[in-house]
């Protein structure tokens, strides 16, 4: 088995746009060392092969380029774009962040210090809170139990040396790359010489533990505003219903006109932001319903966001509604892929998922086969254990878990261990 490389025959005006996927997102980190693969991406950026750190950061600004590394759940991304004249220095480099990364310890330490910034800075926000505590319902400790940047007893103690071993692991056979621009045959084959070389292996991919028999969270914070985040543990993306949950998540929580919003803000003006989000992963998907409102209001408008959970359950969705949900995704997807970038971003992340490069066109044609009846069954098997995770004082938050425990007392979220 080799890496995956893909070439679009698209081009943007001259410019090279390219996307190294790997399969080491933060789903990866070892127990104890939550922040490892971020903490790894990172440190990617401060020199490789020839180039020290400064001299690294220098040469891509001299030519103009834009680097970027990161990682999300499932996967470590390295995103260069270029002009396509410096092609041909900047994608061996991207190569070379991989080969021979320096990993010196005092540049990992500085990245590790800028990750922990980060994390305090998320120790301020009422939102964050909210959605780290309610990772930890879903998910437990382990995989999906934590954002990428880690926790931050976890990341203070991860050597450089650790992140050295990490490294080891990066040149895999199971890497995707997607390059658009201009054709380039000499620069193709350079990199498919080089890629094709990298044969170790990216580990035992990781498992899902139960969701937790507790399905309620509370942080504390001194504010006059409560964040109530309402979760529930769903599909892969690779999963036949994924697409009819998708449909119900922009029905409910995408634009003005979503269900959400106009309930629950323009008809009974008790939040001040609502939303949903479907963020489809390789393993079991969090399909989240958020709000934020005043203090006074929270018990309000937790009961307003459980009578549209119960709606959701009772009956289908007019018509009217699920083809303004397609029409939302279809407009999601045309502006998500307008330029050389968002197209390779796209199809590099649907290669390394297994999935066809072209999932995302394919999708749009398999939305118009979902019914109604379809969202309704779906939302009956992966809706009916919610857990939920809310920040604000601590008066709001008792009256929450009271009315929450009355509502979905503890046991029903743990018939949903699976």
């Amino acid at each position: 088995m080799s890496p995956t490389i893909i070439w679009l025959d698209h081009s943007f005006g001259g410019i090279h746009a390219a996307r190294l996927v790997l399969p080491h997102g933060s789903a990866m980190d070892p127990q104890g060392g939550a922040g490892m693969h971020q903490l790894l991406a990172g440190s990617l950026t401060r020199g490789c092969g020839d180039l020290g750190a400064v001299a690294f950061a220098e040469h891509i600004e001299t030519l103009g380029g834009s680097l970027r590394s990161d990682t999300s759940d499932d996967r470590l991304v390295l995103a260069l774009k270029c002009v396509s004249t410096d092609a041909p220095q900047l994608l061996p480099l991207l190569l070379e962040m991989v080969e021979t990364p320096h990993l010196q310890d005092e540049q990992v330490r500085l990245e590790q210090d800028l990750n922990l910034q980060s994390l305090q800075r998320m120790q301020e926000d009422p939102f964050a809170l909210a959605h780290e505590q309610l990772r930890l319902l879903l998910y437990g400790s382990g995989t999906y139990g934590h954002d990428p940047l880690g926790r931050r007893d976890e990341l203070e103690g991860i050597d450089p040396e650790a992140i050295r071993h990490a490294a080891r692991a990066l040149p895999c056979h199971q890497a995707t790359m997607v390059i658009s621009g201009p054709a380039d045959e000499p620069l193709q084959r350079l990199v498919q010489e080089r890629i094709s070389c990298w044969q170790a292996s990216a580990g035992v991919r990781p498992q899902l533990g139960s969701i937790s028999a507790n399905n309620w969270a509370g942080v504390g914070a001194d504010t006059e505003q409560s964040v109530l985040m309402l979760g529930f543990r769903t599909v892969p993306i690779h999963a036949p219903e994924a697409l009819a949950l998708r449909l119900l998540q922009v029905h409910l929580g995408v634009g003005m006109s979503s269900r959400l919003f106009q309930s629950l803000r323009e008809t009974h003006g008790l939040v001040y932001d609502v939303g949903a989000e479907l963020a489809l992963r390789e393993l079991e998907s969090p399909f989240i319903w958020h709000l934020s409102t005043s203090a006074e209001q929270a018990v309000a408008a937790l009961d307003a966001l459980l009578a549209e959970w119960q709606q959701v359950l009772q009956a289908p969705l007019p018509e009217a509604s699920l083809e303004l949900a397609r029409a939302k995704l279809r407009g999601q997807e045309a502006l998500g892929r307008q330029t050389g970038a968002q197209r390779a971003e796209r199809t590099a992340l649907c290669l390394s998922l297994g999935l066809p490069g072209d999932y995302h066109q394919r999708a749009m044609e398999w939305i118009e086969t979902i019914s109604a009846t379809d969202v309704l069954e779906a939302a009956r098997r992966w809706l009916q254990h919610p857990v939920l995770s809310a920040c604000g004082p601590a008066a709001s938050l008792s009256a929450l878990q009271s009315r929450w425990q009355q509502v979905v007392p503890p046991q029903r979220s743990a018939a949903a261990a699976r």
